[in-house]
């Protein structure tokens, strides 16, 4: 083979153009044919991740420049999927690290950093969007310079190359008013910054399991560069752990390289190039597949230990199978099980019963698209409360998951966001003026509190904040958390809701019904403006009388119901209730339907 493999990543802050840079990448590279439709963020394959606007999962791609191919990781820039964005800079000679022109430095941004310098990584700065009004791209070149000097970067790190572009438009600068004509000037800098591969081809194959794809054709397909050796279709492999133990041994039946974003069938892959194999059963995420004679494992990144989890459990409501066709717990173990298999960032757990199951996730958005993608999918279910998963120390003291949260805001919102995030046991790290009458607040909580605190800000910031968060560290225990202040408005009657009930009961609260929709009883269909449950009837409708007066019909007005997402939902609940999930709705409930029910057991407890 006489083309060179340079294997680089793009790592960046979440909505900074890591995967609009890579498409443009790839269309000026020649990787599309000059007639071929392609759409927007091709490498963003999910439904979900086309929707948000989000990457969930990295995926590599390959691109062929001046006689080398560029394999290119792109790579999650949200904070739960951060172990995504640790594992696969082990598969990389390089990195470009891109940074908002406007935003600058984010924590996001210092987090994958700090990992790819650790690696002995030496990044290429690309500041991006550079044709957004607001850029100050020589203000976030120092901040980017004091960030690799506070990450303690080495003299050839700190030496980094540095190019000006906007991914959107299609092209890259040396200078910030240099020509702006196409992506030239960043494919020939990362074929003279980023050394090839260099790998010993003759010793025995061995590579690391670096992601992990289910394939309804091929089955368990594991994703990794090889380190070293030739890797040939048929030839017998193993799997060893960390520790250096036999997890799987089989045949290795297919063999494929990524070209563009396709997966080409190849006969053997080299030491350096990223491949996809099948073949293996039981290996997964950071277990090093090899040939029968190696017994070294390569070395790799744990897995993050989860933060937060949910109880998930079939829908027990009254009106249960109407939406979806997906109900028993047989159906919903076997799709978590799944999930927990080819998704490293979930853990799964099971009572004795086989009939409730605990999921574990870093935080509450890789939680939420979980259980976004199995309601597309046609399941019913009810999830309990997320928890935040709770350590000890060698002494015993209870240790909880911290947060570090940055948030952009105008000044005039300080005080109320500072007051709120007091409530939640925030201390407040750093408060910066950053111009243009706007201010930037770093603050450490526990995840606790934080449930759903994204709205609530956005609320107090009538839109315009920006917030951000990510995992900090484990911290001690700060008590307990003040919750749900509000008491619930509840139905008691089964049936469907009505105008004029709802319209009358409005004062008590803020409602989630309208006028039509089915309710049950035990079913939550507002939160009341005081605190205390109050059962409610919304089923009463207006007395008819032969009576007709002037006035007596006036046009009954609805407040509009609040749109939540599942994660808001989610952090509103307490410790008796629950979220009913179905294809098309999900409805607060009590985890105890019946009155009385309810009543004996909040006396027994």
């Amino acid at each position: 083979m006489t083309e060179t493999i340079r294997n680089i990543t793009i790592i960046a802050h979440v909505d900074h153009g890591k995967t609009t840079l890579i498409d443009n990448l790839m269309k000026q590279s020649g990787t599309f044919r000059e007639n071929e439709n392609v759409e927007e963020r091709i490498m963003d394959s999910g439904e979900l991740e086309k929707e948000r606007g989000i990457t969930i999962l990295a995926k590599p791609t390959s691109i062929n420049w001046k006689n080398s191919r560029i394999n290119i990781i792109d790579t999650p820039g949200h904070r739960d999927f951060a172990a995504e964005v640790e594992r696969v800079l082990h598969m990389a000679d390089g990195a470009l690290l891109l940074i908002d022109s406007a935003e600058g430095v984010m924590p996001q941004t210092k987090f994958v950093l700090s990992k790819a310098l650790k690696q002995g990584l030496k990044p290429i700065v690309v500041i991006n969007k550079l044709d957004k009004p607001d850029q100050r791209a020589n203000e976030v070149l120092d901040e980017t310079f004091d960030l690799f000097v506070n990450l303690d970067a080495n003299e050839e790190q700190l030496d980094f190359p540095v190019l000006y572009a906007s991914g959107r438009s299609g092209w890259a600068s040396k200078e910030i008013n240099g020509p702006r004509e196409n992506l030239q000037p960043l494919l020939n800098l990362i074929i003279e910054k980023v050394k090839p591969s260099s790998s010993d081809k003759k010793k025995p194959f061995a590579m690391l399991s670096t992601l992990l794809y289910a394939d309804s054709f091929l089955g368990r397909s594991l994703v990794g560069k090889i380190a070293q050796g030739t890797a040939k279709a048929n030839q017998q492999i193993k799997a060893i752990n960390l520790e250096g133990n036999k997890v799987d041994e089989g045949r290795l039946t297919k063999i494929f390289r990524y070209e563009g974003t396709k997966k080409v069938p190849i006969e053997q892959g080299e030491a350096g190039d990223i491949v996809i194999i099948a073949g293996l059963e039981k290996a997964n995420v950071a277990d090093t597949i090899c040939d029968l004679e190696v017994s070294e494992p390569i070395n790799a990144t744990p897995i993050d230990p989860p933060t937060m989890s949910i109880t998930i459990t079939v829908n027990s409501s009254p009106l249960a199978g109407m939406e979806g066709k997906k109900l028993t717990s047989t159906l919903i173990r076997d799709r978590l099980i799944l999930e927990a298999e080819n998704n490293v960032g979930i853990s799964f757990a099971e009572n004795e019963n086989r009939d409730s199951f605990i999921i574990s996730g870093r935080g509450e958005l890789m939680l939420e698209i979980l259980l976004t993608q199995m309601r597309r999918e046609g399941f019913e279910m009810t999830v309990s409360p997320p928890k935040v998963l709770i350590k000890k120390d060698t002494e015993g003291n209870k240790l909880e998951p911290i947060e570090e949260i940055t948030m952009d805001l105008d000044e005039e919102f300080s005080s109320k966001v500072i007051d709120s995030m007091n409530r939640r046991k925030g201390k407040l790290i750093d408060l910066k003026d950053t111009g243009k009458g706007k201010k930037r607040l770093i603050f450490h909580a526990p995840t606790r509190g934080l449930m759903g605190y994204t709205s609530r800000f956005l609320t107090l910031t009538k839109g315009t904040g920006v917030i951000n968060r990510i995992f900090h560290s484990y911290g001690k225990y700060t008590g307990e958390m003040e919750g749900r202040r509000n008491g619930a408005l509840i139905s008691m009657e089964d049936g469907k809701a009505v105008a004029f009930a709802i319209f009358n009961l409005q004062a008590r609260g803020e409602m989630f019904v309208k006028h039509n929709d089915p309710v049950y009883k035990g079913m939550i269909v507002g939160l009341s403006s005081k605190s205390g449950d109050l059962e409610i009837n919304v089923l009463k409708g207006k007395k008819l009388t032969n009576m007709r007066t002037q006035g007596t019909d006036e046009n009954v007005v609805l407040t509009p119901v609040r749109k939540m997402a599942i994660a808001e939902q989610l952090s509103i609940l307490n410790t008796d209730e629950a979220l009913e999930i179905t294809p098309l709705s999900c409805r607060l409930r009590k985890v105890i339907l019946d009155t009385h029910e309810r009543k004996r057991q909040s006396k027994s407890s």
